[in-house]
């Protein structure tokens, strides 16, 4: 019998997420100079992770 896929160890197949959360891409567009503070935290600019 074969064990659900839940079931793998973690770190173990990790795939790379396409979409990231709102304080990942907040850090990331900081990181980037676009990100000033005050700016508002809704209707961010689109961005891809870091490879």
């Amino acid at each position: 019998m074969s064990q659900h896929k839940s079931f793998s160890p973690p770190g173990g197949n990790q795939k790379k997420r396409n979409v990231l959360k709102r304080f990942e891409r907040i850090d990331l567009l900081k990181k980037r100079t676009q990100w000033k503070d005050g700016d508002r935290v809704t209707g961010l600019v689109k961005t891809k992770p870091d490879e």
